[in-house]
């Protein structure tokens, strides 16, 4: 297959569903040499701060000159950003070359589009010579694809409600198939701190005796003046001290995130990846998360048409865009929004998944914006802008504007903003990815 025919068949694969389980992932591996038993592993699961905690532990560990493959999901353009090795992608003849392995090994057999990515990304992982892969769960943890691997260390960020189809109706149902992914005798670090989250962890961990490492309790974060902070580890195995330290990624709780990054680093340290103190400070100041906090200023769309068509103005917009999507994460932006940007009028372009607790979502967001337009993301699952209107509190309706396509939604936002206002765009991971590759293109730059 090419490219494009690589792409045509594992999007064919979307109408198999969500499946959970680990026969089909444990069959297609052991018939290509098992993979996964040839590589050394970080793996990482949480409701939130999953992805940002995967990107900054790979940056601090490339920095210390370390060959770290990244797996991550969902994307926002392309494909191809689930598979990184520092920050280079998967070529496209790549991709295409180990799509068409699996694709000949498997048929007539069909697995699920992440089982299909999750074995191209084992495939290709094995094929670098790398030094170690940090590979993040998909949906839970207990019976997700990547729970295959036997990785050094475990990681569990932040649990909160989401996916309940899936994962259970109880904080504790959740953070049961998020601790799925701890083995026995393999340390865990853990930001999960909510009590329900933390119990199970803790229990988890006792009963197969992995030692854990608890945000709060063995490692924590203090706020510094001039807007540094402060890491500090406080037990024997990830003990340290770094002061005057700044997070590229924007919002508070990145710090959270980063905070249990440098436990994750420090604690391979033992297992012989050693990282100095500038690797991570650097690690921690060039980490980028396409679509987590993003903040970035470009020209209005029109302007950039006429400057690039006739050579015309570059009046230009402050743009946010943020995958946050469940309540929990979006209380997170919010309060970030809050926090570094409360002299700014905020235009909001929205749209959720009608699957999502949208009305505690836009409960956070709705009061705290100027203009709230509300647009439909790509998907069969993707809420009307009527819906979304319809879960406003009444007070907060007057804000809202309805605007299914997205073109629009954003033309609209750039219309009614000026250059010091800033277009803030959330509500699913999907809208922010339609959002981005209309405003900057194709495969998202890796900073």
């Amino acid at each position: 297959m090419n490219y494009n025919d690589a792409l045509a068949y594992i999007d064919s694969l979307q109408v198999h569903k969500i499946k959970l389980g680990l026969d089909s992932m444990r069959s297609f591996l052991d018939r290509v040499g098992s993979p996964e038993k040839k590589l050394r592993f970080v793996h990482v699961a949480g409701t939130n701060g999953k992805g940002s905690v995967s990107a900054t532990l790979t940056a601090i560990l490339q920095r210390a000159g370390y060959r770290v493959g990244l797996y991550t999901s969902p994307h926002l353009s392309d494909v191809r950003e689930r598979f990184r090795i520092g920050d280079e992608y998967i070529s496209q003849e790549e991709f295409s070359r180990l799509a068409t392995k699996i694709r000949g090994i498997l048929e007539p057999e069909k697995i699920t589009y992440f089982e299909f990515c999750t074995a191209l990304a084992l495939l290709w992982f094995v094929e670098k010579d790398l030094d170690l892969v940090i590979m993040e769960t998909g949906l839970g943890g207990r019976l997700d694809a990547t729970n295959v691997i036997l990785p050094l260390i475990s990681v569990i960020t932040s649990i909160s409600m989401d996916h309940e189809a899936y994962l259970g109706t109880t904080l504790t149902a959740v953070a049961g198939e998020k601790a799925g992914i701890i083995k026995e005798g393999i340390p865990v670090i853990s930001s999960a701190i909510a009590p329900e989250a933390a119990a199970v962890i803790k229990e988890t961990c006792r009963q197969r005796r992995a030692p854990l490492y608890q945000f709060r309790r063995d490692f924590d974060f203090l706020e510094q003046e001039q807007g540094g902070w402060r890491w500090q580890g406080k037990c024997p195995a990830i003990i340290g001290d770094h002061a005057d330290l700044h997070c590229a990624l924007k919002g508070q709780y990145q710090r959270q995130n980063a905070s249990v990054a440098i436990a994750a680093a420090t604690l391979l340290g033992t297992l012989g990846y050693l990282v100095s103190a500038s690797a991570l400070r650097e690690g921690l100041q060039k980490v980028h998360w396409p679509g987590r906090m993003e903040y970035f200023r470009l020209a209005r769309t029109e302007r950039r048409v006429l400057a690039e068509n006739e050579g015309g103005g570059d009046e230009s917009r402050w743009y946010l865009l943020d995958g946050a999507h469940n309540p929990d994460g979006v209380k997170k932006l919010a309060e970030s929004l809050l926090a570094e940007f409360k002299d700014r009028r905020l235009i909001c372009v929205w749209g959720a998944m009608s699957d999502k607790d949208v009305r505690s979502a836009l409960g956070h967001i709705a009061p705290i914006v100027d203009i709230l337009i509300l647009t439909r993301p790509p998907g069969d699952r993707s809420a009307s802008p009527e819906q979304l209107l319809a879960c406003l509190d009444p007070q907060e309706q007057a804000k809202g504007v309805c605007i299914a396509s997205i073109t629009d939604a954003v033309l609209k936002a750039e219309e009614i903003s000026g250059p010091d206002d800033l277009i803030v765009v959330a509500g699913s991971l999907y809208l922010v990815g339609a959002v981005r590759y209309f405003l900057r293109g194709g495969l998202v730059a890796n900073g």
